[in-house]
């Protein structure tokens, strides 16, 4: 794996061991963090060690809308957050919901793991915590992202799913042993293809900022990580033949209302969303601007040979400032070569091995 994907999975285990899985949503608080140099945008907001008060009933607010009469989803939006996508099933894992007292119990933790490795440790990592999108708990205080099913948590898989999941550790193994027989072995996230920018979209430790952008007819969601822009026809028109898949699926869209519902089809078996099977894999998602500086992402998905039931998730993407700056990721595209080159050395190797032991 590159170091920048390590350091992703590094971070993000810190985390889990207080409240497993990633998570979600960033809030406009000061802790005293590092200030980024000139020219940088604000750092993502560290709410480390603070409790994010429910949020209050909101104030009559009056839906934006473009030029030519769509509901206006524009502008920068951060997902970050320590809320884990799936409920904890110790500790917390008991509750809906927190109160003030479990959240700052929660907070206090994280503060305290990122504090004890000391500046040593932290300098020591692929990128040290200056660069993490922490967040903090959802406003509405939810100890999980996953909205339905009501326990919190993906629902169990098939056994279908189960002998994929099989096949694709063999070819892990294979590739991890250094003897891998053509790229399409390492994933399409070691090969910086796709990665968090594969709908639907989940928090990550950092890069949690979307770009929205709306023309007529269409609205784009450009992902900071990795690196693509989502186009989502919204005129009307049908999804391309089932014989044409594509990295991040055939999208159509469609208002409801001040809502964007978005369907997508057609995703490649090889970059699915958690090994799914391209096709039975349907994925609706929701976009619903609920105040100036708020949406609400909602993704549900329904897929008979890969989850027991529907399974559906809400994820608050809050306003930010800056700019979407270029994720540069190139290290697993451009090492192909050596990885490819040393599997046929090695088999050189072994083969001469063996003829000489004749």
């Amino acid at each position: 794996m590159n170091h920048r994907f390590l350091a992703s999975i590094g971070a993000l285990a810190v985390l889990m061991a207080v409240m497993p899985p990633p998570a979600v949503l960033a809030q406009n608080v000061d802790n005293g963090s590092p200030k980024p140099p000139p020219g940088k945008r604000d750092p993502v907001v560290k709410c480390i060690g603070c409790v994010a008060k429910p949020a209050k009933a909101a104030k009559t607010w009056s839906p934006l809308h473009t030029p030519w009469g769509d509901p206006d989803l524009q502008g920068l939006w951060n997902q970050a957050t320590i809320t884990p996508l799936q409920r904890p099933t110790g500790r917390f894992g008991e509750k809906d919901l927190l109160d003030d007292e479990d959240a700052q119990e929660i907070l206090d933790d994280i503060s305290r793991n990122r504090r004890d490795g000391g500046p040593e440790a932290d300098v020591a990592r692929a990128y040290n915590d200056f660069w993490m999108d922490h967040g903090t708990i959802v406003p509405d205080r939810r100890t999980s992202l996953i909205v339905d099913p009501p326990d919190g948590r993906i629902p169990p898989v098939t056994p279908d799913l189960q002998k994929r999941m099989a096949a694709g550790a063999d070819a892990r193994a294979h590739f991890g042993a250094g003897m891998p027989w053509g790229p399409e072995e390492a994933n399409p996230g070691f090969r910086c293809i796709v990665r968090q920018d594969l709908p639907p979209y989940r928090p990550d430790v950092y890069m949690n900022n979307f770009q929205i952008f709306q023309s007529p007819g269409y609205v784009v969601v450009l992902a900071e990580m990795i690196h693509n822009a989502r186009i989502i026809p919204v005129d009307g028109r049908p999804h391309i033949g089932p014989n044409i898949p594509q990295w991040l699926g055939d999208t159509r869209g469609h208002w409801e209302g001040n809502t964007l519902v978005v369907e997508t089809t057609n995703f490649r078996p090889d970059g699915i969303f958690q090994n799914a099977d391209a096709g039975t894999f349907h994925l609706v998602e929701r976009f619903t601007r609920v105040d100036a500086d708020t949406i609400n992402y909602e993704f549900r998905i329904e897929d008979p040979k890969t989850w027991t039931k529907p399974w559906a998730a809400m994820i608050p993407w809050n306003k930010t400032t800056g700019q979407v700056y270029e994720y540069g990721c190139h290290e697993g595209n451009y090492d192909m070569v050596h990885f490819l080159a040393g599997a046929r050395t090695r088999e050189r190797a072994e083969e001469a091995a063996k003829n000489g032991s004749r």
